[in-house]
C-alpha cells in the first residue's frame, strides 16, 4: 500500500472532475427531485384543504372528490419523480465509477507490471472494487442531495412565509443547526474513514499474502503468528469500523433532535394561535387549513437537510476513498530493478544506425540508473534487425534484465529513445516469458486464450505440442481443457513454464522477449523449450533472451555481453 499522502482539496478537486463530465446526469438527478419536492408539497396542501372543508366546513363528498383525486394524482407524480431521480441517479454514479475505473487502468498500464509488482494485490483488488464502489454514495446521493436541501426548503419556507411568516421565522432559524453539525461531524468522519480504507487496504493485502505463502508458513512451523497477526489486524480493523458508526448514529441522533424540537416549537405555536391563547403578529389569522398546512410542511422541510445528514457519510467514505486512488495514481516510483550496476563505465556507442528505422530495434544513447553514481546502463546505443536471435549474457546484477524490461517499456529510461520497428517502447505488441510464467486459475485454453481471445482449439493444441506437451496432453482426459491453478497444480516447474511459452505460439508476435528461459528447469524441460524457441527462430521471429546457457547462447546469432553499464558484441 502506498504511504503517499494527499490533501483533502485535491481529493475534492478530482470529485469535481468526475461530477464536471456527468453533470446532465446529476441535473436530471436535481431536477426530478425538485419535481418530487413540489409533489409533495401539492400533497400537502390537497390533505389539508380536504381536512378542512371537511371538519370546518362540512363540506360535501362532490366537492371534497376533485380534492381526492388531486391527493391521489400528486402522490403518484411524487412516487414516479423519486423512482426517475432514483435511476438517474445510478446512472450518473455508474458513469463516474466507470471513469474512475478507467484512470486506475491507464495507470496500472503506464506504470508496467514491475511498478504494480512492488503493491499487494489485494490492496490493487480492494481500490479497484471497493474503494471505487465507495464513490457510489457520494455521486447519487450526497451530491445531488446538496441541491435538493437547499432548493426544497426554500419553495417550503416561502409558502410558510406566505402562509404565516412568524412560523416561517422559526423554521428559518433552526434550520442552520443541522448543516452546523453536520460540519462538525465531518471533520472527524472524514479522518476516520480515510483511516478506514488504509487499514482494509493493508488488511487485504496481508491476508491475501499469507493465503498464498500458506504451504511456506507451514514449513517453517510459523502459521501460528501469522494467524495471531491477521487476528490483530482484524481486530484493529474492526475498532475503526465501530468508530465510523458510532460518530454515524450519534450525529443522527443530535440531528434529528434538533429537529424534532423545531417541529415541536412550531407545533406549539400553532396549537395556542388556533385556540386563541397566542395574539401576536398573523398567528390571530390562523385557520384549521393554513395551521395543518404548516404542521404538515414542518417535517417536509427538515427532510432533505436530515436526509443529507444522513448521507455525509457517503461524502466521508468517498473522500477517504479517494484519497487512497489518487495516492495510487499520483504514485510514479520507478519499477524497481532486477539487477543493479557496480560501476560507472564510460562508453562508445555500439552503432550509430538509425532507432527509427521500421526494420530495426533501436537504442539511442539509452541511460538508466535507479540511484545517483550507480548507472545500470550508460549510453548505450544498440541495433537489432528484424528476425535477430539476440542472446544477453553478463554477470548478475550486470542489467540484462533491465535492458529486457526497458526494450518491453516496463520502464522508461532517463534518457535516450527506445523503438521497436519504428514504434516506442510499450506501444508495440510483443511476447514476454519471465523468469516466472504467469497462470490463471482455469484450464490449459483459459491460460492460453489471455492474450489470443479468439484462437481455436486446433491452434491451442499445436502450440502445446510446439513446446513439448503434446504427450502430456494426450494423457490427459480433459485435453485443453485440463485444470491448473494459479500456482501450477497439477503440472511440474518446466511443464508450467512450457505451458506459459505456449501462448507465443497461438499469438504470433513478431518480437519476442524472453528472460532466462531455461533457469530452474531439468534437462528435459530445457530441451523442449530450446526447440521451441529454435522453432520461433526459424518462423523468422526476433528473438531476444538473457542466458547463461550454452545451448541457448548457441542458438543466437548475436551475442551481447551487459555489464558495467555497456553493451557490447561477444
Amino acid at each position: 500500500m502506498t504511504e503517499t499522502r494527499v490533501e483533502s482539496g485535491a481529493v475534492r478537486r478530482w470529485l469535481s472532475e468526475l461530477a464536471s463530465g456527468n453533470r446532465r446526469w446529476i441535473q436530471g438527478t436535481v431536477a426530478t427531485g425538485i419535481l418530487a419536492g413540489i409533489a409533495t408539497i401539492i400533497q400537502m396542501v390537497f390533505l389539508a384543504r380536504i381536512v378542512h372543508l371537511g371538519v370546518v366546513e362540512q363540506a360535501p363528498a362532490s366537492v371534497l372528490a376533485p380534492l381526492f383525486a388531486g391527493l391521489v394524482l400528486a402522490i403518484v407524480f411524487r412516487a414516479i419523480a423519486q423512482g426517475v431521480q432514483t435511476h438517474l441517479a445510478a446512472r450518473c454514479s455508474e458513469q463516474v465509477r466507470r471513469a474512475a475505473r478507467r484512470q486506475i487502468h491507464r495507470h496500472w498500464r503506464n506504470s508496467g507490471p514491475l511498478a504494480l509488482g512492488q503493491t499487494s494485490a489485494g490492496s490493487l483488488a480492494r481500490e479497484w472494487i471497493d474503494h471505487v464502489e465507495a464513490l457510489h454514495g457520494y455521486f447519487a446521493r450526497f451530491l445531488p442531495q446538496m441541491m435538493l436541501s437547499l432548493v426544497v426548503p426554500l419553495l417550503i419556507l416561502v409558502l410558510v412565509f406566505y402562509l404565516d411568516w412568524l412560523a416561517g421565522i422559526f423554521l428559518l432559524l433552526s434550520a442552520p443547526l443541522i448543516p452546523l453539525f453536520m460540519a462538525l461531524v465531518g471533520m472527524g468522519a472524514e479522518k476516520l474513514n480515510q483511516q478506514h480504507f488504509e487499514t482494509i487496504s493493508r488488511l487485504s493485502g496481508q491476508f491475501l499474502d499469507k493465503v498464498r505463502g500458506l504451504t511456506t508458513l507451514q514449513l517453517f512451523g510459523q502459521t501460528d503468528s501469522a494467524a495471531e497477526l491477521i487476528q490483530q489486524r482484524s481486530d484493529h480493523y474492526r475498532r475503526i469500523t465501530l468508530k465510523t458508526l458510532r460518530i454515524a448514529f450519534l450525529s443522527s441522533a443530535v440531528l434529528e433532535f434538533f429537529a424534532s424540537v423545531a417541529i415541536a416549537v412550531i407545533a406549539i405555536y400553532i396549537g395556542f394561535g388556533l385556540l386563541g391563547y397566542i395574539s401576536y403578529g398573523p398567528s390571530s389569522d390562523l385557520t384549521l387549513f393554513s395551521g395543518l398546512l404548516i404542521l404538515l410542511l414542518a417535517p417536509e422541510f427538515f427532510q432533505p437537510l436530515r436526509t443529507l445528514s444522513q448521507y455525509y457519510h457517503d461524502r466521508a467514505a468517498a473522500l477517504g476513498a479517494g484519497a487512497e486512488i489518487l495516492a495510487r495514481l499520483g504514485d510514479q516510483e520507478s519499477a524497481s530493478s532486477a539487477g543493479s550496476a557496480d560501476h560507472d563505465v564510460d562508453t562508445e556507442p555500439l552503432t550509430t544506425e538509425s532507432v527509427t528505422d521500421s526494420e530495426t530495434i533501436g537504442l539511442n544513447s539509452v541511460s538508466l540508473a535507479f540511484r545517483s553514481g550507480h548507472e545500470v546502463l550508460n549510453c548505450v546505443s544498440l541495433a537489432i534487425r528484424k528476425g535477430d536471435v539476440i542472446a544477453l549474457t553478463g554477470p548478475s546484477g550486470g542489467g540484462k534484465s533491465t535492458l529486457l524490461h526497458l526494450l518491453a517499456g516496463f520502464l522508461t529510461p532517463d534518457s535516450g529513445d527506445i523503438h521497436l520497428f519504428g514504434k516506442p517502447a510499450g506501444s508495440f505488441a510483443f511476447g514476454w516469458l519471465g523468469q516466472s510464467g504467469f497462470l490463471v486459475h482455469g484450464t490449459w485454453a483459459d491460460n492460453l486464450r489471455l492474450t489470443s481471445p479468439d484462437v481455436s482449439d486446433v491452434a491451442i493444441e499445436t502450440a502445446l505440442r510446439n513446446v513439448g506437451l503434446g504427450p502430456l496432453l494426450d494423457s490427459r482426459e480433459d485435453g485443453i481443457f485440463s485444470k491448473v491453478s494459479e500456482d501450477g497444480q497439477g503440472l511440474s516447474g518446466g511443464q508450467a513454464r512450457r505451458l506459459s511459452l505456449a501462448r507465443i505460439f497461438v499469438a504470433d508476435y513478431a518480437v519476442i522477449l524472453l528472460d532466462e528461459p531455461t533457469a530452474g528447469l531439468d534437462s528435459d524441460s530445457e530441451i523442449f523449450v530450446l526447440e521451441a524457441l529454435r522453432k520461433l527462430a526459424l518462423a523468422g521471429k526476433t528473438l531476444i533472451f538473457s542466458t547463461h546457457h550454452h545451448a541457448l547462447l548457441a542458438l543466437a546469432n548475436r551475442v551481447l555481453l551487459v555489464s558495467g553499464g555497456e553493451v557490447k558484441d561477444v
